[in-house]
Parts: structure tokens; C-alpha cells; sequence
């Protein structure tokens, strides 16, 4: 056991999200979802007693309610199944709020990977278990990579295929309220056609021109119906001529996927919009080599001292 842990908590792109339907008035999804190389940077420390703190840094996360950071309930939730001493975390944010890159559940993830480490408990399932009540990706960004993610997240499909994918990312100073915008959604009453099925089966061929013509959101109207700045990010998005484009989550970033990185960074240099404007990317933290990244090592060791 280690009394401090550092490590990556890595943000997520919905490569497509479609709304399946409605089970016990949650929204079930399919979506094909990939990690990116944009990270909030996770520092964990053990205590002698059984209390947990988080303190935030960046992105405006100053100000998040303890009972509304996700970070301090999954760090409690772990001491309370597995009777760990506390930890005091502190979190350094780089992932926009609101933007629908999963940065709540990515710092989730990390708490929950970097107690197992400081606590040297193996159990990977009651991880899991965990997860799947801190949010709809939190399992997910357990482990990261190119995934089918079905249901309230709790159904993972992972892909062996680790396409290389580059994306300029468009992040609205406004968020969207995921909560407001599936409200949104419902009040629409839209009906569209799912696509993940074939855009994963495209990505996982390494056919990455072929998935992209599959990228879409079904929570798009609805979050440009909340926020005007998403159909603002959305077109500018699509105005260079990308392989595809579309939104992430329930907003309000927007993305565009390029066939290279110079591409993505020619973008960019062309941007004249005032979003914050990322070049990105996919990531597959399972194959990263580096003892710096825990996801590369085996039942959430990372590294520590």
C-alpha cells in the first residue's frame, strides 16, 4: 500500500449516442464512445481515520457542492464497501463542465482506481459495482478505449481495435444540464433511426471514414433548443469539412474528426469562433505503457509512492 497516488482521469467523446427508449424513468442508450488525450489529474493521499475531502481545482470547479461532487461519493462509497481508511483528494480539473465529456464520471473513475491502489484491495468487481451507481460512463472510464456502451452504461462492449482518431473539439463556455436536456428531448417526442450498431462494427474493422458518416447525437436538438451555443458549435464544427461531426453527450461540446492530426490542427488554426477550441486524440489507456498511467496496469495499480 502507497500513501499518495497520482493518476489521469481521461475525458470521453460519444462517437454516436442514440436514445433506445425508457426503463423505470431512466433513458437507455447505445452509443459508441472512445477516450481522448484531454485529462483532470487525480491526487489521492490516505488518512488515519475513516473521512473522505476533495478539494477541486479549475474549470470553475471551486464552487461544486460537496453533495453534488461526484469524486467524495464515489470516494465514500468505496470506503464504506471495502472498511478503507479515508483519503484526502485533491483534483486538478481540465475538463470542461457541462461540455458532456464525462469529466464528473472520469473523476469518479479515478478516485475509485486510486483507493484500490492506495489500499491494495484487488477487487475489481465491487469496483465495477460501484461504478454503476456514479454515473452513466463511470464504468466505462474505469477502463477506457473504444467501447459500444448500452443501457444506463452498465453494458460494455469493448473493441480489440485501437483506431487512431483526431478530433478538433469545440467546448461552449455555456454547459448543458443533462437532466434539462433528456426533459428537452422527451417534450420534442423526436424519433430517429439508431446508428451505433453499424458505426461500431465500422471502428472496430479500423474503418474510420466509413464509422464517421454515422456520427450523431439524438440529444443534439434538444440541447440546441437549451443552449443556442451548441447549434453555434455543432456548425462550426462541420464547416471543415471533417470525415464527421457531431455532440458529445448531452452537451454542449461539439466535435469534428479528422483523418490526421494535421488536419485537426489546420482547424483549429482556422477556428474564428470564441469557443474554447481542443485538438485531441483517441486514447486506449489499456495498451499505454507508461507506469505513470494506471489504466495501463493490471487491478488499478498506478503509480504512487
Amino acid at each position: 500500500m502507497m500513501n499518495v497516488v497520482r493518476l489521469n482521469a481521461y475525458a470521453k467523446l460519444n462517437l454516436t449516442l442514440d436514445v433506445t427508449g425508457k426503463e423505470n424513468g431512466f433513458h437507455m442508450l447505445d452509443s459508441v464512445v472512445v477516450t481522448v488525450d484531454l485529462f483532470d489529474r487525480v491526487v489521492l493521499k490516505r488518512r488515519k481515520d475513516t473521512l473522505c475531502s476533495v478539494v477541486m481545482h479549475g474549470m470553475g470547479s471551486e464552487g461544486i457542492p460537496p453533495e453534488e461532487n461526484n469524486a467524495l461519493r464515489a470516494a465514500e462509497a468505496f470506503v464504506s464497501a471495502f472498511q478503507t481508511n479515508g483519503a484526502d483528494i485533491v483534483i486538478y480539473k481540465n475538463i470542461p463542465i457541462g461540455g458532456g465529456l464525462g469529466g464528473s464520471s472520469a473523476d469518479a473513475a479515478g478516485v475509485l482506481l486510486g483507493m484500490k491502489r492506495l489500499y491494495g484491495v484487488p477487487d475489481m468487481g465491487g469496483a465495477n459495482s460501484l461504478a454503476d451507481r456514479l454515473g452513466s460512463d463511470t464504468k466505462y472510464l474505469l477502463t477506457g478505449g473504444l467501447a459500444r456502451m448500452r443501457g444506463r452504461g452498465d453494458r460494455l462492449e469493448f473493441s480489440a481495435a485501437e483506431p487512431e482518431m483526431h478530433f478538433l473539439v469545440l467546448c461552449p463556455a455555456r454547459g448543458v444540464s443533462a437532466g434539462d436536456c433528456y426533459a428537452e428531448f422527451d417534450r420534442q417526442g423526436s424519433v430517429f433511426s439508431p446508428v451505433t450498431e453499424k458505426a461500431f462494427a465500422l471502428f472496430a474493422k479500423n474503418d474510420i471514414a466509413g464509422a464517421a458518416r454515422y456520427c450523431s447525437n439524438h440529444l443534439s436538438e434538444a440541447a440546441k433548443a437549451l443552449e443556442p451555443c451548441v447549434g453555434t458549435a455543432l456548425s462550426d464544427a462541420r464547416s471543415f469539412s471533417p470525415l464527421g461531426a457531431s455532440m458529445t453527450g448531452s452537451g454542449s461540446a461539439a466535435f469534428a474528426l479528422f483523418e490526421t492530426g494535421e488536419l485537426a490542427a489546420w482547424a483549429k488554426s482556422r477556428y474564428r469562433g470564441k469557443d474554447r477550441a481542443l485538438v485531441l486524440k483517441s486514447v486506449y489507456p489499456r495498451s499505454i505503457k507508461s507506469k505513470k498511467n494506471p489504466y495501463a496496469l493490471s487491478e488499478g495499480e498506478g503509480e504512487g509512492e
